[in-house]
C-alpha cells in the first residue's frame, strides 16, 4: 500500500521538525556540559590579564626606598676574653638600668635623678637615630665648642651624669665608669677611627617657618604622650621604684636645663624619629609641626637648673637654639629657645662670612 503525495510531504515535514528538535537538544546538552569547564578555566587564580598597553616599569621618582646600610652594634657574645666580656656586660647593664645602681635608691651609689642612660640613648645606645653610641669611640677624643676644649669619653660620660641625669660626676677610676666606657668603646669598635657611623646622632629635621608653640604642643602631648609620661610629666616608676618604665619629662627627676635635649632642635629630632614608643626613623607618626610644638611644650615646663658659666667660651659658636645668652647676634633668648630659627641661621652665616672676609684681609 502506497502513501499519497500529500502524505509523503507531511511525513517529510514531520521528520524535518524532529531533526531540528534533536539538533537543538544536542546543542543545549553540549552547552550545559561545556559551560562549567569554560567558567573553571577562565577564573583560575594567577591567570595574567591581557594587556592592551605595555606596563610602565617603576622609576626612582615614583618609588622611594632607603637603601642606606645603617650601623649595627657588634654582639657582646663575640668577645672571647672572659674578663673583658664581663666588664662590657656590666657596662651595658649600667647603661640600661642606671638608676638601679646609681639612682636615688641605687645599690652602688646614690648620685643621679632616677633616669637610665638608655632613656635618652635608646636600646642601650644602639638604636639607629636613637642617640646611639656608634660614633663615640671613633670620634673621641675631640674638640667640643661647648667646653672649648678637647674632651675624652670619660668627660662625655660625666657630662651626661651631671646634666641629663642631674647628678654628680663618676670617678674615672671607678669600676662603674670603667665598665661604661668599655661598653661604649666596644659598641663602636666596628666603626673606623675618624669616621661617623651611619645612623648615629639625630636625623635631620627641617626648621619651622614660625616659632614652636607650647600651647599647641600641649594638645599633642595630651593625645600622644600623656598615656606613658603622665599628665604631670612625672613618668612611671617600676613596681620596686628603682627606675622608670617611662621617664619623667620635667620636674625634679628629669634632665636639667644644661642637657643636650634641652635644646629644642635636639629634642624635636629625637621625638620625630623615635616617639611615640615604637616609631622608627623610617616610619614617623608626628608631623613636623606637631613635633616642634610638643618639644616646645616639654622644654617650657619646670626642671632642675645647672650653673654652667664655662659653657661656650666662644659665644659665636653657640647653636642657634641654645636657650641662654649672651649671643653674638641681636636675637632674644626666647627666639633662641623657640624660634623662628631661620633668621638666626641667616644672621650667623652672615657674621661668619664677615669674619672670614676680615681674616683674609688681615692675612693679605
Amino acid at each position: 500500500m502506497h502513501n499519497t503525495p500529500e502524505e509523503d510531504q507531511r511525513t517529510e515535514g514531520l521528520v524535518s521538525v524532529i531533526n531540528k528538535l534533536l539538533l537543538v537538544i544536542v546543542v543545549l546538552v553540549i552547552s550545559i556540559v561545556a559551560i562549567p569547564f569554560i567558567l573553571f578555566y577562565t577564573n583560575q587564580p594567577g591567570k595574567p590579564e591581557v594587556q592592551t598597553q605595555p606596563v610602565a616599569s617603576s622609576s626612582p621618582e615614583t618609588v622611594k626606598t632607603d637603601a642606606t646600610i645603617y650601623w649595627t652594634a657588634p654582639d657582646i657574645n663575640t668577645i672571647t676574653d672572659a674578663k673583658q666580656k664581663e666588664q662590657v656586660a656590666y657596662g651595658k647593664e649600667l647603661i640600661s638600668h642606671t638608676a638601679k645602681y646609681l639612682g636615688p635608691n641605687g645599690s652602688v651609689m646614690k648620685m643621679s635623678n632616677g633616669m637610665n642612660c638608655q632613656n635618652c640613648h635608646l636600646q642601650s645606645g644602639t638604636a639607629v637615630f636613637g642617640n646611639n653610641y656608634g660614633s663615640v669611640a671613633s670620634l673621641y677624643p675631640k674638640f667640643r665648642a661647648r667646653s672649648g676644649a678637647v674632651e675624652d669619653i670619660y668627660k662625655r660620660v660625666n657630662d651626661c651624669f651631671e646634666r641629663s641625669l642631674n647628678g654628680r660626676a663618676l670617678s674615672k677610676k671607678s669600676k662603674e665608669m670603667q665598665a661604661i666606657v668599655s661598653y661604649i668603646s666596644f659598641v663602636g669598635s666596628n666603626v673606623e677611627k675618624g669616621k661617623k657611623a651611619e645612623g648615629s646622632g639625630f636625623k635631620e629635621l627641617a626648621w619651622l617657618d614660625r616659632a614652636a608653640d607650647p600651647a599647641k604642643g600641649l594638645t599633642v602631648y595630651t593625645t600622644k604622650c600623656q598615656s606613658c609620661h603622665q599628665s604631670n610629666g612625672a613618668g612611671v616608676l617600676t613596681a620596686d621604684k628603682t627606675e622608670f618604665t617611662y621617664p619623667a619629662l620635667w620636674g625634679n627627676n628629669s634632665f636639667n636645663d644644661g642637657a643636650g635635649l634641652y635644646r629644642i632642635s635636639n629634642f624635636a629630632k629625637y621625638i620625630k624619629y623615635n616617639m611615640p614608643l615604637g616609631v622608627t626613623h623610617q616610619n614617623p607618626q608626628l608631623t613636623d609641626e606637631e613635633t616642634w610644638d610638643v618639644a616646645a611644650f616639654v622644654i617650657s615646663q619646670n626642671r632642675p637648673h645647672i650653673n654652667t658659666p664655662k659653657d661656650w667660651p666662644d659665644v659665636s659658636k653657640k647653636p642657634v637654639d641654645h636657650p641662654f645668652g649672651p649671643y653674638a647676634d641681636i636675637f632674644t633668648e626666647k627666639q633662641h629657645k623657640y624660634g623662628p630659627f631661620k633668621p638666626i641661621v641667616d644672621e650667623q652665616k652672615r657674621l661668619e662670612a664677615a669674619k672670614q672676609k676680615a681674616s683674609t684681609i688681615v692675612k693679605n
